[in-house]
């Protein structure tokens, strides 16, 4: 059985933060809305779209929602041909998947991104062909419904018991546990670390090069 490790996209592999607090902000101009903290925007990375509308406007109707998404839609892809879409990885990520590849591991990544999005997103940083199965909010509904994990399990031909997901909210966390599989917190990402246990994280790494070390003990405790 194939060993699979599911990472997360924004606040995992790539410090997006800026941008999308950015992009959020030109959303709320447009519809004349107050602008929510930008600790709250980065609380709701992670979430599908319409989800993490809810989550900031929650007094608002569903059909607002979802004009709120689809203009957050818009801005972001107007950002991105003007260039001014930040999403650099975060250091030590390329020395992570090299770790997880050279130890036997299948990549995978399940995010709240849209298809377009995170093809743009890898593509940028030629990591596309790294990942097995990529799963997005386009085909899933949002974290932490186990959906997308459970679709990279059979995509890789692997097991929840054999599968870790890595993330940086507890939104992954959620998914992991909903799936059988190990929750290991990124802590370098967007939710702290007693947000990342609280919400089902076995354990946090601080930093990606913390995360291999972890690996043996993390995977007998779900094995057991």
């Amino acid at each position: 059985m194939n060993r699979l490790a599911v990472l997360d996209c924004d606040g995992t592999l790539v410090d997006s933060g800026a941008t999308i607090v950015a992009t959020v902000a030109e959303t709320f101009a447009i519809h004349d809305l107050e602008m929510p903290a930008p600790a709250v925007c980065r609380g709701v990375i992670g979430l599908s779209l319409i989800e993490a509308m809810a989550r900031l406007v929650p007094d608002a109707a569903e059909d607002d929602h979802v004009r709120l998404a689809e203009t957050y839609k818009g801005c972001f892809f107007r950002a991105r041909q003007a260039g001014r879409v930040e999403e650099p990885l975060f250091d030590g990520i390329i020395d992570l998947l090299d770790a997880l590849e050279a130890a036997g591991w299948l990549l995978a990544v399940a995010t709240g991104k849209s298809d377009r999005g995170l093809r743009h997103c890898l593509d940028r940083h030629d990591l596309h062909a790294r990942f097995v199965s990529l799963q997005t909010a386009d085909r899933h509904p949002s974290k932490p419904d186990p959906s997308m994990v459970l679709q990279a399990i059979a995509d890789a031909g692997a097991s929840p018991q054999q599968t870790l997901v890595i993330g940086d909210t507890t939104f992954d966390m959620g998914m992991a546990r909903a799936a059988g599989a190990a929750a290991l917190g990124a802590g370098w990402g967007y939710h702290d670390d007693a947000e990342l246990l609280a919400g089902g994280a076995h354990l946090v790494a601080r930093r990606p090069d913390e995360v291999m070390a972890m690996l043996p003990g993390l995977m007998e405790r779900i094995d057991g």
